[in-house]
């Protein structure tokens, strides 16, 4: 019943910035957690950015300093801002998300969520 639809994906240059977006349905009111994700080719999928409904917010390495998660619940739609992207970003984008009930192993850790999009393409080119 819940989906997530990402949309915002495409190809820019190296430098260049994209944002995307992740429109969720099928929810009802309460906690929930949300993060961003992506796969790099022939790598295991991983966290990019974790955001709580009104609650703390978590960038792994890769991408802090350069992408920002925001949420609007309003819209129900979460958002990732990449700034200065680099061929390294190359990858497939994944929304993800799960109720605060689940176990919880930190919000870039793809154990902590249930709930996953069909992915949008990123790529940068040099």
């Amino acid at each position: 019943q819940v989906q997530l639809v990402e949309s915002g994906g495409g190809s820019v240059q190296s430098g260049g910035s994209l944002k995307l977006s992740c429109a969720a349905s099928g929810y009802t009111n309460g906690c929930y957690r949300m993060g961003w994700f992506r796969q790099i080719s022939g790598k295991e999928r991983e966290g990019v950015a974790g955001i709580d409904r009104d609650g703390p917010i978590r960038y792994a390495e890769s991408g802090k300093g350069r992408f920002t998660i925001s949420q609007d619940n309003a819209k129900s739609t979460l958002y990732l801002q990449m700034n200065n992207l680099s061929s390294e970003d190359t990858a497939m984008y994944y929304c993800a998300a799960a109720p605060c009930r689940i176990l919880f192993f930190g919000l870039t850790d793809r154990r902590s969520y249930v709930y996953w999009g069909q992915g949008t393409q990123v790529t940068v080119s040099s």
